[in-house]
């Protein structure tokens, strides 16, 4: 197993791929720790399948955009599963609107959801990882972040601000051998593809050389490279999991 006995915590795993990512984890011997800030339910089912795959995880109620109450979630985590290996800053939420028609409030949920939550749950986690000289970071972005999607500026900034954050730190750390990477996902089949528009799909699905929208397995598996060994040398990089759609 490549992350046997290693401890991760992730963002917003109670579905889509976050979920995929917990699972992935998982099956390579990690304890999982990771918030949901709604899905009770699903977190439950979620926590049930993870431990019946004979590893400890821990759901907890947490809104990712509040810092103090992130700060708590990291410190109880750390003191439920003995220590923490693995950050994976995967929350996020879209707003699309064209900016003519964006309310303050859109743009402001988005950016302290997607690039506020990935500062909290990072700033928590890193003092300690410091001490310890070891870590990894690993940041869900967006093709969307890298080329940009009309009526999703909001979205498309938190997503760059990603990338940015994720080469900055990987400098900033890097001398106490913690690695922070990203993957940028494409367009995956999760309840937020799920709500596009017919016609937009059937336009993005012409722009992508695969021909399909990826699953949400996919970004795990690369998640589980970088999260593991394998990556050992390797920090500062985007992997763009997205069936060719930026290829330029």
């Amino acid at each position: 197993m490549l992350l046997k006995n290693k401890i991760a915590i992730i963002s917003g795993a109670s579905r889509g791929i976050g979920r995929a990512i917990a699972l992935e984890l998982a099956r390579e011997g990690a304890n999982i720790a990771f918030n949901y800030l709604k899905s009770k339910l699903e977190a439950q089912d979620l926590e049930e399948e993870l431990m019946a795959l004979g590893v400890r995880a821990k759901a907890s109620q947490v809104n990712i955009s509040d810092f103090d109450a992130v700060s708590e979630w990291v410190k109880e985590t750390k003191e439920f599963f003995g220590g923490l290996d693995i950050v994976i800053n995967n929350a996020g939420i879209i707003k699309d609107m064209a900016l003519m028609f964006m309310a303050k409030v859109d743009w402001q949920e988005v950016i302290d959801t997607n690039l506020g939550g990935v500062f909290n749950l990072t700033r928590a986690a890193i003092t300690g990882f410091m001490k310890e000289k070891s870590g990894n970071i690993i940041n869900i972005s967006s093709v969307s972040g890298i080329v940009g999607m009309a009526k999703q500026t909001n979205y498309a900034a938190s997503k760059a601000g990603i990338l940015g954050f994720t080469k900055s730190l990987a400098k900033e750390v890097g001398a106490y051998n913690i690695r922070v990477n990203a993957v940028a996902a494409g367009f995956i089949e999760t309840d937020m593809t799920k709500a596009l528009k017919a016609s937009y799909k059937d336009e993005m699905l012409k722009q992508i050389p695969f021909g399909r929208f990826g699953k949400p397995q996919e970004v795990a598996k690369a998640v589980k490279f970088l999260a593991s060994e394998e990556a050992g040398y390797i920090t500062g990089e985007v992997i763009v999991v997205d069936g060719g759609l930026t290829m330029a």
